[in-house]
């Protein structure tokens, strides 16, 4: 019997999803994370989950991960020493960049521009031409870049970056620059431009390879370091990291390529609140991990996540396929305070993380946090412990808020409160970019909360943007890790192809679509997957000809081959005026094609919930003190693993479980579903018929 194993590695805590893959029974654990050495924490994890599963780790025949190693290397700056070899007359291509400064107007003035990740002086130039149609124009000039290497050598270069300009169309100069790198550097890692993204703009290409070099000796070590490990517990087990656009990529494509892991981590919990959605019947949903450092959130359209051709980690944008997901520094770890020149409350993004994490834990830390506000407004129940284990110390938590009272002149309710609403409010804007400054109305969607804080916060959530229900899906703070166990093996692969509309034809398009999936099979038929279980999607990139913008958009071929290239263009008009409100008269232009392959996951057997009654009466453990909407209330508790389908729990109720804590808020009711998710509307709410006004659902 095999057993599949999902790991989510998160700031505070790892979490674990073990899958009979004969049954689909599945067992979960929480485990806290060790910052210094990410792998102990899923050993830890791993040794909990088969105990509970009374099985022994050498049964698991293969490891699903999110890692978050890469995005953290870029947001600590802790990457590698990174060399750059450009063509003659581009060495300043990191440096001049492209002229985009955040924060509107007033980020010329506060706008502190990040150094490149692969420093001028860690730049040399090769003497040598490709033209943009291929064509070597000037052939490598070998003697004067083995001289530049050697000084790259000797400034300790830990890892190389190789980009040519047009490489995209011609990689001969570039393969031939990495063999010579290999020989005076040898064991030096080298990317290169025209593998890690084959597509035109030398800058994007440029910084996405760099960024590439800067992370790879670091998760190349962390990757084969894990696997070791596995490989003690569990001799042959294969290991599969997830990528930023939710599928998976073998453990040697990750350490190779991990500028495609960027969102690694949360892109796991969309795909999970995906699977969930499908059993709930919710295709359009508003999607909210709430870890201990930050809260993730994403958008998901008729049962698929939008995905974005570019992705961003702090001031760092890369040219990598990535589930679009927008991240704000607002978790149960995010440090409450008021500074002393503006006496306005603050929450975030500063976290306790885990290590010394918030006061409650008592392990050190002394600032207030959202975990400690949330345990001050009784939001956590004297009888829980945190992750099924750990207890809490409640009198810190309130040591800790009162400071911020004091701060303030509020009592310690009143200050845990504010708390509270600031962090929900971090959230809706959040929230608000991936969807209504997409065209998106928040109100047409419902909002599925997961990660340990999520549904601490969903139901204000959505009272603050009008998207009902709110679904707290069962096992709501291991869910990213059932994404990771769920996903499956993908892989795409991309040509730079700038044709008018009036250049080319639906039948040349066809033709390297098909061309490209091929190519991008291969990779998931060594990793065992069958032909008949790859599914091909395929996009192109274009834009209004002499226009810069450039829009993805889904290429249907059967409408291909039936409507021309109208089946693009009218996509492409549509989603303009979506995000522009108007579509212009000019004629179109390709700009990139590109093929996605997948296999298929693996299907989990959920046994629908047992049928009850209205009353949940029977799920009832106890009453706790809080503090709602500024008054004091007296909350039911409730025991999730006694609800039954059909139950509904009226607010003000406390739903207990052992990865997370649900909040149901007064004059709100939690609807038990047969797919065991509870989902939470205002009392006396009617979902507004199609085409009519719709009401927010605020109390």
């Amino acid at each position: 019997m095999s057993y599949r194993l999902g790991v989510d590695v998160g700031g505070t805590f790892t979490d674990l999803l073990l899958v009979n893959e004969k049954s689909g029974q599945t067992w979960s654990a929480k485990v806290p994370s060790t910052p210094a050495d990410q792998s102990i924490g899923v050993l830890n994890g791993i040794k909990r989950v088969c105990e509970r599963a009374g099985i022994d780790p050498s049964a698991i025949d293969h490891v699903m991960h999110g890692t978050t190693v890469a995005t953290n290397t870029v947001l600590t700056g802790t990457g590698a020493r990174c060399g750059l070899v450009t063509t003659k007359g581009y060495r300043q291509v990191l440096q001049i960049a492209r002229s985009y400064v955040p924060g509107g107007l007033g980020g010329w003035i506060i706008y502190n521009k990040s150094l490149p990740m692969a420093p001028l002086a860690c730049t040399i130039e090769a003497d040598e031409r490709v033209s943009a149609k291929g064509e070597v124009v000037k052939r490598l000039d070998e003697k004067a870049l083995r001289s530049g290497l050697r000084k790259l050598k000797a400034q300790n270069i830990e890892a190389l970056t190789v980009s040519l300009i047009n490489s995209f169309a011609n990689p001969a100069n570039e393969r031939r620059v990495r063999e010579i790198a290999q020989e005076e550097m040898p064991g030096t890692p080298v990317s290169i431009s025209s593998d890690v993204v084959p597509e035109m703009q030398e800058y994007e290409r440029t910084v996405t390879t760099v960024a590439n070099s800067y992370v790879r000796p670091r998760v190349d070590r962390y990757v084969n370091n894990l696997k070791a490990k596995l490989g003690q517990v569990a001799k042959d087990v294969k290991l599969h990291i997830l990528r930023s656009d939710g599928g998976l990529a073998s453990a040697s494509s990750a350490a190779e390529y991990p500028v495609n892991l960027l969102m690694s981590g949360p892109a796991g919990g969309v795909t999970g609140a995906l699977w969930v959605a499908v059993q709930a019947g919710f295709p359009n949903l508003l999607t909210v991990d709430v870890g201990g450092t930050s809260t993730d959130v994403a958008l998901i359209q008729g049962g698929q996540p939008r995905l974005r051709r570019e992705t961003t980690v702090g001031d760092v944008t890369v040219r990598a396929s990535s589930v679009d997901i927008r991240t704000v520094g607002a978790g149960g770890g995010s440090i409450a305070h008021v500074p002393e020149l503006t006496k306005a409350l603050r929450v975030g993004p500063q976290s306790a993380g885990a290590d010394p994490g918030p006061a409650a834990y008592n392990r050190g830390g002394t600032e207030p946090t959202v975990a400690d506000a949330n345990i001050v407004l009784g939001y956590l129940p004297e009888m829980q412990k945190l992750g099924g284990d750990m207890v809490l110390n409640r009198p810190l938590s309130h040591a800790a808020v009162k400071k911020v009272g004091d701060a303030l002149g509020l009592n310690v309710k009143q200050a845990a409160q504010g708390i509270y609403n600031i962090v929900n409010e971090n959230m809706v804007g959040a929230l608000r970019l991936v969807s209504v400054e997409q065209g998106y109305d928040p109100r047409d969607y419902a909002l599925i909360a997961f990660g340990g804080a999520g549904p601490l916060h969903a139901n204000a959530l959505s009272r603050l943007l009008g998207s009902w229900p709110s679904i707290i899906p069962p096992g709501p703070g291991v869910l990213c890790a059932l994404g990771d166990a769920t996903t499956a093996v993908r892989d795409e692969r991309a040509r730079t192809y700038v044709r008018k509309f009036s250049e080319t034809s639906a039948k040349e398009i066809d033709k390297i679509l098909k061309t490209l999936a091929v190519d991008a099979s291969k990779g998931l038929e060594e990793e065992g997957v069958k032909k008949s279980e790859i599914k091909t999607s395929y996009q192109v990139d274009l834009r209004y000809h002499g226009q810069g913008l450039r829009l993805t958009v889904e290429v249907n071929l059967a409408e291909l081959q039936k409507k021309g290239l109208k089946a693009i263009s009218d996509k492409f008009d549509e989603e303009h005026k979506r995000l522009f409100t108007f579509a212009l008269p000019l004629e179109h232009e390709l700009v990139t094609l590109r093929s996605a392959v997948q296999g298929q996951g693996i299907k989990i057997k959920r046994q629908p919930l047992a049928q009850g009654g209205s009353s949940p009466k029977a799920a009832v453990v106890g009453k706790q003190k809080s503090y709602m909407e500024g008054k004091d209330v007296t909350a039911i508790v409730y025991d999730r693993a006694k609800l039954k389908a059909g139950n509904k729990v009226a607010g003000p109720a406390i739903v207990m479980e052992m990865d997370s804590t649900t909040v149901i808020l007064p004059k709100h009711t939690g609807h038990v579903d047969k797919s065991g998710c509870i989902l939470i509307y205002p009392d006396n709410y009617k979902a507004p018929k199609k085409g009519a006004p719709r009401k927010s659902g605020k109390k």
